[in-house]
């Protein structure tokens, strides 16, 4: 019986203890440059020399392709059919703003460690709680408060009977900061939570920038791999306790 026991717990030992090494190097890879499982995305990042404008800083390794990178400058592209003007016409400025994140959403191969699993129709994954640094949003938010909007969340709730979005019956457009009141609120609730606006700032390299130069290179990289290294080394801790937990009665059952 003894016997017996003491093969069962060398087991659960081994069981624990593969389960807490190779799965950790193989989550951290599969954090890091890689593309969403949606719309327009595509299945690898790979370079893309003639990504339009604002696209542009992802060219060298890119999700999105020219079409989409083109499409993400027009207003009600193909995309996703998106009217930025259903309040009146949207400010330049703060087009800028919608046009960059759009790039960021489409092309960045850096945004790994905030992908999560959803059954939507349009996307099999989707970005959540990105650590936005807190200038760009801030920046974001100055720059649109001369235009106006309807709603505060923006992924639903939209009339589309005329395929692109119309404000719903009952809403009204008001001055952005009537929605947002804050920077966080714009950034945070405008797309469900893809973004979290962080406390850093940029080229901290703890925080995604939405805006960069890439003659510099792209920062995204050493974020995405600073927090790759602390999700997948925290999955590490989680079996320890049971194999500590197993230690003494083995050690009993081998004397």
């Amino acid at each position: 019986m003894a016997r017996l026991m003491t093969t069962q717990l060398l087991l659960l030992v081994w069981v624990a203890a593969w389960g807490a090494q190779p799965r950790t190097t193989r989550a951290r890879t599969e954090l890091l440059n890689v593309c969403m499982d949606a719309k327009h995305h595509k299945e690898k990042p790979s370079p893309e020399d003639k990504l339009h404008e604002q696209c542009s800083p992802w060219k060298k390794n890119s999700c999105c392709s020219f079409n989409t990178s083109q499409e993400a400058h027009k207003d009600i592209s193909y995309l996703y059919g998106f009217n930025w003007d259903h309040c009146g016409k949207m400010a330049p400025a703060c087009k800028r703003h919608f046009i960059q994140d759009t790039c960021l959403y489409e092309c960045s191969p850096n945004l790994g460690p905030w992908i999560q699993q959803v059954d939507q129709s349009w996307r099999k994954e989707r970005i959540l709680n990105v650590p936005l640094c807190k200038e760009d949003c801030q920046r974001w938010w100055e720059d649109c408060q001369t235009s106006f909007t309807c709603k505060s969340n923006w992924h639903k709730g939209w009339n589309w009977t005329l395929g692109y979005n119309q404000c719903p019956v009952g809403t009204a457009c008001h001055p952005f900061h009537f929605y947002f009141p804050t920077p966080a609120a714009l950034c945070e609730e405008i797309w469900s939570h893809s973004y979290k606006v962080s406390n850093y700032s940029r080229g901290s390299g703890r925080c995604i920038q939405m805006w960069f130069d890439p003659a510099q290179g792209n920062p995204n990289e050493e974020v995405a791999r600073f927090y790759a290294e602390a999700m997948s080394g925290a999955e590490v801790p989680r079996a320890w306790p049971l194999l500590l937990s197993l230690v003494p009665m083995l050690l009993r059952l081998l004397s």
